[in-house]
């Protein structure tokens, strides 16, 4: 098996990050038990920076992980950057951590408050239009949060939760903290704010975390639905069901440019993930948006090919 890296970051060449994709896939091939073994003795995800041999965006920071390999390949600097919607997936984390559902649980009923109906289309935000008093499911909600990403519902769900969006905040950020996000800074449940700021290695380290609640995975993957009192929501990652993505969140804003969030399939089992920020930023949002999905549909297919050439079974 290819060895661990002895330091946390290094320069590859091409032929290396070869090796090591061709490595991260013979990992999560081995037996849980032995999986593990390894886990404990290298402890977190080790982050080995590669500059050739992968077809990586022109400009911003990306990030991808296989799951279960304990490696995280990074390229260009992780700086934290704004990351717009993207937070919505923290919002999404926090919730379902303190409110749980099963699969097919729709969840207590929440009502909608007149903020949320009075925030609907203010301020050029994405929004949904919602009526005050109206009785959401859980479940419901987040279909909203996270489809056509309405940050009128991730305000309504923080106050739901905690009270108040700066109370919810807070819970994000410890959130993040026990994650071991050390570059992530959470300022609202939206991402509106160009203040909420993350590096694409630290939204791996979330993406893991999230694609293990069933509830969250399902929705994410979800191309569009309808719920009872809005119509007909579409999911702004044009990407699902093509080149195997599964998830995750789109974001774009005119300082963070786009960023994708996503999740693929490279078999049957084994899930891909990554992580592609700022790219076109202080452009406009959609530019910004276009340009994230076109470097992440490459990075994706050019990643999902790898492991094949090398004759490996990830």
């Amino acid at each position: 098996m290819f060895p661990l890296p002895s330091a946390p970051r290094r320069t590859w060449t091409a032929v290396g990050a070869l090796l090591l994709l061709a490595a991260l896939t013979a990992l999560v091939a081995l037996p849980r038990t032995d999986r593990d073994a390894s886990a404990r003795q290298h402890g977190a995800p080790t982050e080995i920076t590669d500059d050739g041999g992968i077809p990586w965006p022109g400009e911003g920071q990306a990030a991808v992980t296989l799951e279960g390999s304990g490696q995280v390949l990074t390229h260009g600097a992780q700086r934290p950057v704004p990351i717009a919607s993207l937070t919505k997936v923290m919002t999404a984390y926090v919730v379902l951590t303190g409110h749980p559902l099963r699969p097919g649980e729709e969840g207590p009923r929440i009502e909608v408050d007149p903020q949320a109906a009075h925030e609907a289309g203010v301020g050029g935000e994405s929004t949904v239009v919602v009526t005050p008093g109206d009785r959401r499911t859980e479940r419901e909600l987040l279909h909203l949060l996270l489809l056509p990403s309405a940050n009128n519902i991730a305000r309504l769900l923080a106050r739901w939760d905690a009270g108040s969006e700066e109370a919810f905040v807070r819970k994000m950020q410890r959130a993040a903290r026990d994650l071991g996000m050390r570059d992530t800074t959470y300022t609202d449940a939206s991402g509106i704010e160009p203040t909420t700021t993350s590096t694409a290695a630290d939204q791996l380290k979330l993406a893991r975390e999230a694609m293990r609640l069933p509830v969250l995975r399902d929705i994410v993957a979800t191309r569009e639905t309808t719920v009872p009192g809005v119509g007909r929501v579409a999911n702004g990652n044009t990407l699902l069901g093509t080149s195997g993505v599964v998830g995750l969140k789109t974001g774009s804003s005119t300082p963070a440019g786009g960023n994708l969030l996503w999740a693929a399939k490279t078999d049957g089992t084994h899930l891909l993930l990554g992580a592609v920020l700022h790219q076109r930023a202080n452009t406009t949002p959609a530019e910004g948006l276009t340009a994230a999905l076109e470097a992440s549909r490459t990075l994706i297919d050019g990643l999902r090919a790898r492991p094949r050439t090398q004759g490996s079974e990830g």
